[in-house]
């Protein structure tokens, strides 16, 4: 495993909308690239984000995909009028992922319409020597499909 879990702050400096979002932090979700329409996430699987089965839990997989399908449909620097949100979302898991791995979740917008969106999220496990395929070849772990919807700005943010 890589870097160390980062602050709300320091995940805020990447995005607005991780300014107060506690899943991510604990999630330990590290911003690899962020512009119009796109992001790029990662996340360390720890011990407490498996199941009983000790591969990734699927509520894990989702959340992960989740956070960067809302990088993608949001402004970075936010919003005083709206925020864009999931109106619906459908995962496919194709692999599973194990405790040590290094996830990839990488969003694109694929079509927008009005206040209405539709982003794809395709999450990706850094691969191992002699693991179904060439040495170090990332595996799919899942595909993530996303709709959008933009709202208006709620009254109150939590602090």
């Amino acid at each position: 495993m890589a870097e160390s879990t980062p602050t709300l702050e320091q995940l805020a400096e990447h995005h607005e909308i991780l300014r107060d979002d506690f899943a991510s932090e604990w999630m330990g979700i590290r911003v690899v690239e962020i512009a119009d329409g796109r992001a790029v996430i990662t996340m360390d699987l720890r011990r407490e984000m498996l199941n009983g089965f000790g591969m990734a839990h699927g509520g894990m997989i989702f959340a992960f995909a989740d956070t960067a399908f809302a990088l993608a449909c949001n402004d970075m620097a936010g919003s005083e009028e709206t925020i864009t949100v999931a109106s619906g979302a459908d995962v496919t898991f194709i692999r599973s992922a194990r405790q040590g791995q290094t996830l990839t979740a990488t969003a694109v917008r694929r079509a927008s319409a009005g206040r209405s969106g539709l982003y794809d999220v395709t999450i990706t496990a850094a691969g191992e020597n002699g693991t179904n395929g060439a040495a170090g070849e990332d595996q799919l772990i899942a595909e993530f499909r996303g709709r959008s919807r933009t709202i208006p700005q709620p009254a109150r943010r939590l602090r």
